[in-house]
């Protein structure tokens, strides 16, 4: 089964900036390039933290307002001193969340909800920075033309699962939606087929019309009932 990787969709000529860059020159980069972050790198280009155009609103949202609450949380706190920041190493959002070189966009999509970021630099084993994938950089996968995916399916779904019988199975794709039909031999490999076709790359959703010979789980799917 072909897995696409954020290696396959990544940005790779990544714009970066050093520690010692000013606040000025990191807005003018944003706004310049119109990113809406940029990845911090140190002389071995290894990723120390990342800045967004959050980090950089921390001194319009707290200017003039210098003074800490009575009994602020430690997020507010780290949120002011932005505020007062300079340069880049005290703007910067740190540890960064990052992908290693080689992960599944799956992934890396569950990632960026776990971590709630919006786009992940993505580093080599060495830990040097690579490239920077994006959330629009991950719905990519489902730019692909339909003809590919039917390919794809066709190979690596029921070539392997129906070596002697694929060609009696119809694949039709449109707009990444799949419609499977034709005879097949038992619910269970029916179930295997539809689960391994939605992990094809771009496939958007599975329509199961197979003509099922033998119902050897239940409705469900939950369990074996009957054996043939």
């Amino acid at each position: 089964m072909s897995v696409w990787r954020v290696d396959d969709v990544m940005t790779k000529a990544v714009v970066s900036v050093q520690p010692t860059a000013t606040y000025r020159e990191v807005v003018d980069l944003l706004i310049g390039r119109r990113f809406s972050a940029v990845p911090v790198v140190d002389g071995f280009q290894h990723v120390t933290g990342v800045i967004s155009e959050a980090d950089l609103l921390r001194k319009i949202e707290y200017a003039g307002d210098d003074a800490p609450r009575l009994f602020e949380g430690r997020r507010r706190r780290g949120e002011r001193a932005k505020a007062h920041a300079g340069t880049a190493a005290d703007l910067m959002s740190s540890p960064p969340v990052l992908a290693l070189s080689g992960t599944p966009i799956a992934a890396a999509a569950r990632l960026m909800d776990v971590e709630n970021v919006k786009r992940l630099p993505v580093v080599d084993d060495l830990g040097r920075l690579i490239g920077i994938v994006s959330r629009g950089d991950l719905l990519k996968v489902h730019l692909r033309p339909d003809d590919e995916i039917r390919a794809d399916i066709g190979h690596n779904v029921f070539d392997v699962l129906l070596p002697d019988g694929s060609e009696q199975v119809d694949v039709a794709v449109a707009e990444g939606v799949v419609r499977l039909t034709g005879p097949i031999d038992r619910r269970s490999t029916a179930n295997l087929a539809i689960r391994l076709t939605r992990q094809v790359p771009g496939v958007v959703d599975v329509i199961d019309k197979f003509d099922v010979a033998f119902q050897d789980t239940d409705t469900t799917g939950a369990g074996v009932f009957f054996v043939a």
